[in-house]
């Protein structure tokens, strides 16, 4: 094995770190629809969102012309304590499926949220607190973004309540643990503590939840307090903009290696990580600079953009969060109780919906035994567990990687590893044990979720 073509790690220095998010929708032609107001069907305005949001991210997501956006001193601190995350070449990854190809990820795993979730929490409680905020209130699917908003909140002498989908509350009892003991409020979800969890229960009794679910409540939550506003960990382009640090860092350490991936990989649930990701080589795509193939991988059991259809839906199940154009399953769609919780989403983000609809992006889905296969794989020759959401973009990966092989291309993959699977070890056993099986919404199953989309 050959280790001197580049290292093992590549890590920027601390004045290489950049200082301003990049916001991929500036360079966009086409801009992602106009979120709409639930009840007029007219855009929404800025006012209107102030009442669920921070209002400095509402100016963060309206703004779809300023390329950069500065981050805040303060928020820049805090990422030095984590950040720069390094970019990894996967040497034994290579190794073990003799492939030509060289393949990277850039690993976000490195902080004791356990994913890159953390690069939007600390910038969404900064604006919080300096709003002289007493709360937030949030939901979260396996409850990395639960993690990440808690020790944020906590950084930041915040209150933090949390929603969390019920199927991975019970599943992922110590990720509930860790959020507690940074002093947020944990509620499984649906829950009977709101008007729109009781409705939920008693149309769907039994049911394990959504992230749809439990965003309605962590929304009729924030509105219903005094000092308090609703933050989120992934779709919309506030959480893109902020996430775009990972891939800002990956462009700038492959500049320093002076290489060009060809293929860019990242899992998909809300699209927070992937438009991260992506954003800078996406830039360059736009701008006509360069040319990436950038793939968009899904859990089959909840297959937005592969079988959703492109349209103006409900953000969350309760129909209390604005209206935004996107691939969507149908806000009234419950996914199986797949383990990859935090991909258990009905809908895309619309920035990253509308460059898939304009076929700047591809997208797959792929069942979840396959995924945990290629997980263990990895795991066991890169020494990483990794969290079974990244592990959508690792059997991805290893596929392009044994096609490289069958074609005889020396072609360079990058694929996000967002964080680590050491609280998923139930989804594991299951694994291991045998019991896990894969399922695939109907025909019919999704024929009945999208008749209940808006007319608009």
């Amino acid at each position: 094995m050959k280790t001197n073509d580049v290292p093992y790690k590549t890590y920027l220095t601390e004045d290489e770190l950049p200082t301003a998010w990049y916001n991929l929708r500036a360079d966009m032609k086409t801009k992602p629809a106009p979120l709409l107001n639930p009840g007029t069907l007219k855009p929404v305005t800025a006012e209107e969102l102030e009442r669920v949001f921070c209002k400095e991210l509402v100016k963060q997501e309206l703004d779809d012309t300023t390329a950069y956006i500065p981050i805040p001193d303060e928020v820049q601190k805090f990422y030095r304590m984590f950040r720069p995350s390094p970019l990894i070449r996967a040497y034994f990854l290579e190794r073990a499926l003799g492939t030509p190809a060289k393949i990277y990820y850039k690993f976000e795993g490195n902080n004791t949220s356990g994913s890159h979730k953390l690069n939007s929490a600390v910038a969404q409680a900064y604006y919080a607190k300096a709003q002289g905020l007493k709360g937030v209130t949030t939901e979260t699917g396996a409850g990395q973004w639960g993690t990440a908003l808690s020790m944020a909140c906590a950084f930041f002498g915040l209150d933090c309540q949390v929603y969390m989908v019920k199927c991975s509350y019970e599943q992922k009892p110590f990720r509930r643990e860790v959020m507690r003991t940074y002093g947020a409020n944990v509620t499984p979800s649906p829950s009977m503590k709101t008007k729109v969890g009781r409705a939920i229960n008693a149309a769907h009794p039994g049911t394990t939840g959504s992230l749809g679910c439990a965003i309605s409540e962590a929304v009729e939550a924030a509105v219903s307090q005094d000092g308090y506003r609703y933050v989120l960990g992934s779709v919309l382009a506030q959480v893109l903009l902020h996430q775009s640090i990972i891939g800002l860092e990956a462009k700038k350490a492959f500049d320093k290696l002076g290489v060009k991936p060809d293929m860019i990989i990242g899992c998909a649930g809300g699209g927070s990580n992937l438009g991260g990701l992506i954003a800078p080589f996406m830039g360059e795509k736009l701008r006509g600079e360069a040319d990436y193939r950038i793939v968009a991988v899904e859990p089959a059991s909840c297959p937005s953009f592969t079988r959703g259809r492109y349209a103006y839906d409900f953000c969350d199940t309760g129909r209390v969060c604005p209206l935004q154009k996107m691939y969507t399953l149908g806000h009234d769609f419950i996914p199986s109780a797949s383990h990859a919780g935090g991909l258990r989403y009905h809908g895309m983000s619309a920035t990253l919906s509308e460059l898939y609809d304009q076929k700047l992006m591809e997208a797959r889905a792929v069942e979840q035994t396959s995924v945990f296969a290629a997980a263990e794989q990895f795991a066991r020759v890169e020494g990483i567990l990794p969290a079974p959401e990244s592990s959508h973009a690792i059997r991805v990966a290893i596929d392009e990687a044994l096609r490289c092989k069958a074609e005889g291309k020396e072609e360079t993959i990058l694929f996000g590893l967002t964080g680590t699977g050491y609280f998923d070890m139930v989804a594991y056993e299951k694994f291991n044990d045998g019991a896990m099986c894969d399922y695939l919404p109907t025909d019919a199953d999704l024929a009945a979720s999208f008749a209940k989309l808006p007319k608009v």
